[in-house]
């Protein structure tokens, strides 16, 4: 055995070692919780455990692909290759493929994204004659989400009268109908939307019980990282997986759990000790990343929640510097003071990168000053979760062709590509070949290859020729596909449906840049087949290929990854990663907290727990900064501090100029107070102003005036900002006070 226990301390090498039964193991923020389930399964492996005997599920990509190459490191590599390890939906849709006709797909069915999902839902409110302004596609689609991750099917939702009160009073009765038609036409098109990865595993598993037995007996140990995130389909499906043998091992921290909004359910980890009597808790309390005074000032914030598993998390790294606390005017002089701040300190003896930053905001929209202010400073900066690779037009329509050739009952690849390039089937005649396919519920497939013989389907025989020589061309791609390799496969798509010609003569400043995310592809197609075929999986399909596709995420396609940049990102993304500084910004009621968690005990802790996430991401120092007036809806508001920087103790803190205000405030303290004989003046009584003086502005903040030139409307004044540096103001439009 590699000697890998002695590197982990007491707490982990016992979770390591147990295998008597349920295990719960609590993970503080940097206590290795990724170390302790690679050990685990290195551990279980060392024991004798077959690798197919043990189901991994994590929640990304990234980390099943991390905790892989670690084991590796650990256990003969071959090893790992024929361990069930990945997201829950890269699994489930393993199982799927292998038992879709038990429920009445395909083997080879389409994974529809969120893009397809909205399309398909689009399409059948449309056919439904419905009002867009009451059943908004978005909207709908999350309510089914929501019923699908409740494992409530389409069937099941139209006789509940719960639901169907709820979308009543939502103005939006016809839900229930419009569940079933979009699940009815996914069915027909041989396709599983994200959220059906759970509730057709748990139909399948609920009416084949000779299936689950099989694969509770395959599965021997089950472990679940990152648990306080699961939904209630994920939770229940673990349940009956370890039904038998009762060897599953869940590690998470309830501290964070921030992902309600999508179904995540505390309980789940607040609850497994008692759902799985005998469990054992394991607490992992070290902190290996962040510095001890950062430690403790995030378990003086989290403290303040009620609903939680006691632990005390604590580092044995540096004391380290408190955190700082820095108050801005306005939105726009915060993002200067994050810039100065990390130019200030990349240049400092530390020998810090611009990679070692990063900048985390409540909400996306609050990204734009920081990416103005980064570019007019010349400081490099990504944003983290960027356009994926995947979700570009070029390479969204050869996947199109492709998922066509696997399933060529897939409406929604055959509604993209049946006028790409184009080829005079349109919109017009599209919508005939929809409402037959409708009429008759047969797939859109099925209309194609006989479109004379539906009578609702009235074309020339011009546009029937079209139809059908792209109906012959498909064809011809399929029957390739038995001889080809896919990433052949893919290139003579892009050459023989004229997309790679498409594209090289657009004359756009985008052409040459679409030309290579094309042979990109066909590198990733390539790398995807031989790579697997090296590790000896003879499985590396097309299908095998789309399907692995239609599971990757953004973080899966950063390319960024290792760029000198300042990274910016939500909290939410955040999660799970960590740099050495952070900013964390927009510290403000009504945004963090969010307006909408007002009124809600439930919904602030949970606020609270994404403000702990962010502080818990910073390894040597962390600064949090909030505006006191933020630009929104064409005006300027006024904004009052967090109330969560009362939560954190005052001896973990750094505020110069601030202090504690009464009722959760927190006011800003002067030097030398104004004179109450000389109170601030708004201008602009110019004659008031001298060089030298210290005014202030409601963007800009404080600064000092350097000179003053001009008369009457045309007086100009040259302010030296704190944050800002110089600037000339017209004085008539500057709206300056003197402090």
């Amino acid at each position: 055995m590699e000697n890998y226990l002695s590197q982990l301390n007491e707490s982990q090498r016992e979770a390591v070692l147990y295998t008597g039964g349920p295990e719960l193991i609590i993970a503080g923020a940097g206590s290795g919780k990724t170390r302790v389930l690679t050990c685990k399964i290195a551990h279980l492996l060392q024991s004798g455990i077959a690798p197919y005997r043990i189901l991994a599920l994590t929640f990304t990509n990234k980390a099943a692909r991390e905790m892989k190459e670690r084991i590796a490191l650990l256990v003969e590599p071959s090893l790992v290759r024929r361990l069930w390890m990945g997201t829950f939906h890269a699994i489930f849709s393993r199982i799927l493929h292998r038992e879709a006709e038990r429920i009445g797909y395909p083997p080879q069915f389409t994974i529809y994204d969120g893009d397809d999902s909205k399309s398909l839902l689009k399409s059948v409110i449309g056919e439904m004659s419905l009002p867009d302004r009451h059943y908004r596609p978005v909207v709908v689609q999350k309510q089914i989400s929501r019923a699908k991750n409740a494992l409530v099917s389409c069937n099941a939702y139209a006789q509940d009268r719960e639901l169907m009160q709820q979308d009543l009073y939502a103005r939006m009765p016809l839900i229930g109908d419009i569940y079933q038609r979009y699940q009815n036409r996914c069915v027909l098109a041989g396709a599983m939307d994200f959220d059906d990865l759970l509730l057709q595993t748990h139909i399948l598993f609920r009416d084949h019980p000779d299936v689950l037995e099989s694969y509770q007996r395959s599965f021997q140990y089950i472990l679940v990282d990152e648990y306080q995130d699961t939904n209630f389909a994920q939770h229940f499906i673990v349940q009956r997986l370890s039904e038998i043998h009762r060897h599953v091992c869940v590690v998470g921290d309830d501290a964070q759990s921030i992902y309600s909004f999508r179904g995540a359910n505390l309980d789940n980890i607040l609850q497994f000790k008692n759902q799985y009597p005998g469990c054992r808790v394991f607490k992992l309390e070290q902190n290996y990343r962040s510095t001890q005074t950062l430690v403790k000032a995030a378990n003086s914030l989290i403290r303040k929640n009620t609903k939680q598993i006691p632990k005390t998390v604590y580092s044995e790294k540096n004391k380290g510097g408190k955190i700082r606390l820095t108050s801005a005017y306005s939105d726009y002089e915060e993002a200067y003071v994050v810039a100065s701040r990390v130019a200030e300190m990349k240049m400092g003896k530390e020998g810090y990168t611009y990679a070692d930053f990063a900048v985390l905001y409540r909400v996306n929209a609050q990204s734009r000053r920081f990416e103005e202010v980064f570019l007019k400073r010349n400081i490099p900066y990504k944003i983290y979760g960027g356009f994926s690779f995947y979700n570009r037009k070029e390479v969204k329509d050869v996947i199109a062709y492709l998922r066509l050739i696997v399933n060529p009952n897939d409406e929604e690849a055959l509604k993209r590509i049946i006028n790409y390039p184009q080829r005079g089937i349109g919109h017009v005649t599209t919508a005939k070949l929809i409402a037959a396919a409708t009429q008759h519920n047969v797939s859109l497939w099925s209309v194609l290859k006989k479109p004379e013989a539906h009578d609702e389907v009235k074309i020339s025989s011009g546009i029937l020729r079209k139809i059908t020589d792209f109906r012959k061309m498909i064809e011809g791609f399929i029957k390739k596909n038995e001889e080809l390799m896919p990433d052949e496969m893919a290139a003579q798509v892009m050459k023989q449906a004229g997309i790679l010609a498409d594209v090289m003569q657009e004359d756009t400043p985008d052409a040459d840049s679409r030309v290579e995310n094309l042979k990109e592809l066909l590198n990733a197609i390539y790398e995807y087949v031989h790579l697997h075929r090296e590790e000896g999986d003879e499985q590396a399909s097309l299908a095998n290929y789309l399907s692995t596709v239609s599971l990757l995420t953004d973080q899966d396609n950063d390319k960024d990854a290792n760029a000198d940049k300042v990274t910016l990102m939500t909290i939410h993304a955040a999660k799970g990663l960590e740099f050495k500084n952070v900013f964390i910004v927009g510290l403000e009621e009504d945004l963090f907290p969010s307006l909408l968690s007002k009124g809600s005990a439930h919904a602030l802790e949970e606020e609270r727990r994404l403000f702990y996430v962010a502080l818990t991401r910073a390894e040597e120092n962390c600064m949090l900064t909030y505006a006191q007036s933020r630009f929104m809806n064409g005006k300027s508001v006024l904004c009052s501090p967090s109330r969560f920087l009362r939560d954190i103790d005052s001896q973990y803190m750094d505020s110069p100029g601030l202090i504690p205000g009464p009722a959760g405030g927190i006011e800003r303290k002067y030097d030398t107070p104004p004179s109450p004989a000389q109170p601030p003046v708004l201008l602009p009584e110019f004659e008031q102003l001298q060089t030298g003086a210290t005014v202030k502005h409601d963007r800009f903040g404080k600064g000092i005036i350097l000179a003053i030139e001009g008369e009457g409307n045309n007086t100009k004044a040259t302010v030296e900002f704190e944050n800002l540096g110089q600037k000339q103001l017209l004085l008539k439009f500057a709206r300056l006070t003197i402090v």
